[in-house]
């Protein structure tokens, strides 16, 4: 959520999320693209840095640097690479099976969520588990729904439960 709230922040109108299960090979990896404004060089080299931020209501950032750590942790990695004006792609990988990889948590929380609180963002969420794919996107969503707006309760919680049982059947566990 911190690095969906990042892209939002830097004025995003498009964010995607992907997501790679591989068990044969054991890895997960994350990679959370925007079209936001972007940073310089130099903001890049001091993002992972959990005292460094550009906000000015608080004098620390912790998304970068405790995704950075969690994937380091696990003897994995994240990369960055971002373009003023054209935004920012952030990727992560983490050996699977390692003990101090952080559970998943509420996929299908965090996407509906920042979908239906950023009407005006466009989001994708792809999520593959060797080999078996689903995607959802909010323009889709928008499109089934004609007329009702994203932010109805109802629509939220039909939005989680399509997501979850689209996970389910590929194989994907949210408890881990």
């Amino acid at each position: 959520m911190d690095i969906f709230q990042n892209a939002i922040s830097a004025k995003a109108t498009f964010i995607s999320l992907d997501v790679v299960e591989d068990t044969f090979h054991n890895f997960l990896k994350l990679e959370i693209t925007d079209n936001g404004k972007g940073m310089t060089e130099e903001i890049v080299k001091q993002v992972t840095d959990p005292y460094f931020t550009t906000r000015t209501t608080r004098h620390v950032g912790l998304g970068l640097p405790l995704l950075k750590q969690n994937a380091e942790r696990t003897g994995g990695s994240m990369s960055l690479e971002s373009e003023v004006g054209k935004g920012t792609r952030i990727s992560a990988q983490f050996v699977l099976d390692h003990l101090d990889r952080p559970v998943s948590g509420d996929i299908p929380g965090a996407v509906v969520l920042t979908a239906i609180a950023n009407p005006e963002t466009g989001f994708a969420y792809s999520h593959t588990k060797n080999g078996k794919r689903y995607f959802f996107s909010t323009t889709e969503a928008k499109e089934a729904l004609g007329n009702v707006p994203m932010n109805d309760p109802i629509v939220y919680r039909y939005l989680q439960e399509m997501i979850t049982e689209n996970l389910n059947e590929i194989g994907v566990s949210l408890t881990s």
